[in-house]
């Protein structure tokens, strides 16, 4: 009987042991996201990102003055004058910005445009815009920052300064070209500098506009 006794308690202490040692284990087992730093930034998510050559501030404000007439009637975002020199290309920030730094320091310099008219396009961000001529300075600065971005184009660079983005008729584009020349008569002799270039990324699947973003900007040089 004493025996019986003294094996069941014997049992009961190394039932109690293995459920110390039970406890312990699942107490001290690391916890796998310890060591991740979850507010790490995501260095290989890639984006849209598009060069502009961004004019002086005078000619700025005198095309914002024309883009803000033209929206009031025909409607589209509200976005920043600019002529683009690099497309939309798909990148990471980290390789946009290198990039984009490599292709200001082969454009350096602030460079001429001069407008050769008002023209309409085929497609929302090419609905009214301002065709400039295809002169050396302003086709060689497209060509070099292209060239940093290893950015080939199916056609021909055409160098313009979009004044309203928007899907609309072609009626409506032309009442939108016609109301252009009379917000600014001689909008279309319009001569001015490239001072700025700007990387901004731009998701051309958003039309509203919201997610474009300035990111870096060069000025150029004027010696």
């Amino acid at each position: 009987m004493f025996n019986n006794i003294f094996f069941i308690k014997f049992l009961s202490f190394l039932g109690l042991i293995a459920i110390s040692l039970l406890f312990y284990s699942i107490l001290t087992v690391p916890d796998p996201m310890q060591n991740v730093q979850l507010n790490e930034p995501e260095t290989t998510k890639t984006e849209v990102y598009s060069v502009w050559g961004i004019p002086s501030e005078d000619v700025t404000g005198r095309v914002k003055k024309l883009m803000g007439g033209l929206r009031s009637e025909f409607g589209g975002p509200q976005f920043e004058p600019h002529v683009t020199v690099v497309g939309a290309v798909r990148l990471t920030e980290d390789e946009a910005r290198d990039k984009f730094r490599k292709g200001c320091e082969g454009v350096k310099k602030v460079y001429s445009a001069n407008v050769e008219k008002v023209d309409i396009g085929t497609f929302f961000y090419q609905c009214v815009y301002l065709l400039l001529h295809p002169t050396n300075e302003v086709v060689e600065a497209s060509a070099r920052c292209c060239s940093s971005f290893g950015y080939n184009s199916s056609s021909p660079y055409m160098p313009h300064m979009s004044i309203l983005y928007a899907d609309l008729t072609d009626e409506e584009k032309k009442k939108a070209q016609e109301k252009a020349c009379i917000l600014d008569e001689s909008i279309g002799n319009l001569s001015f500098q490239i001072s700025r270039l700007a990387l901004y990324k731009t998701d051309t699947d958003d039309k509203s506009l919201k997610s474009w973003e300035k990111i870096e900007e060069y000025n150029l040089s004027t010696n």
